[in-house]
């Protein structure tokens, strides 16, 4: 297992990561969610609480340039499921689930994002009631817009102190490269509790371009949630 804090620390832009796992205690479900930016619209952002989750909103509504791909609901729930996800897909998982279909049939309808010359990665999350969780990304293929690979990656059994991480980029660039292989293993440490380790994960985000996390844990025995936002913008 990798610490967050040293996969993070020493890579400028990963874009927008999901960490999903479980509490070293093993009593409870962890996900984090983390939005950068290099534009100034895209930091004009923060997040915001819904009844079902978080969505993005403009910190200046003034200076809001274009809301496409930026404006977003990235966590929402159904029943005692929850999706996270870096775009509008987690509005197509959450209808597919009501309708009785599958995390897999929502993303086999969507495709990356349509920002050329990036064509940045949809990256999705789920995590059952049972703390079993799913990850997926969607992306071209060697940067071929005419080809679209969905990976889905599954976690019947989560394991206590382990979660897995994905991001839509490796790191800064001109195109910006696309996330490779598959989820990194990292240790869940949270026995200082759960703000302790959003704050972990935020200081080692890049000071230029960290927008937002937000934290969650949900209790797979009551059922209890906890949550915590972080913005750059309060």
């Amino acid at each position: 297992m990798i610490n967050i804090e040293e996969l993070l620390s020493g890579n400028p832009y990963p874009g927008r990561g999901i960490l999903i796992g479980r509490s070293e205690d093993s009593e409870r479900s962890v996900i984090i969610y983390f939005i950068m930016g290099r534009s100034e619209n895209s930091r004009n952002r923060v997040f915001e609480r819904t009844d079902d989750g978080i969505r993005t909103a403009a910190f200046d509504p003034g200076k809001m340039t274009d809301p496409s791909l930026i404006i977003y609901h990235p966590v929402r729930q159904t029943g005692a499921v929850t999706i996270v996800t870096n775009g509008d897909q987690t509005d197509t998982i959450l209808d597919h689930l009501d309708r009785g279909f599958s995390f897999h049939n929502a993303l086999n309808t969507r495709e990356y994002e349509p920002d050329a010359p990036n064509y940045t990665p949809r990256i999705s999350g789920l995590v059952e009631s049972g703390g079993g969780y799913k990850l997926s990304i969607l992306k071209t293929v060697s940067g071929d817009p005419n080809s679209c690979q969905r990976n889905f990656f599954e976690y019947s059994k989560a394991i206590p102190g382990l979660g897995h991480f994905i991001s839509t980029y490796e790191t800064d660039g001109d195109p910006l490269p696309s996330f490779k292989g598959e989820p990194i293993p990292v240790a869940i440490t949270d026995s200082c509790g759960l703000e302790a380790f959003a704050l972990e994960v935020w200081n080692a985000l890049n000071d230029s371009n960290k927008v937002s996390l937000y934290a969650r844990e949900r209790n797979l025995s009551s059922c209890e949630v906890n949550d915590i936002i972080i913005n750059t913008h309060t």
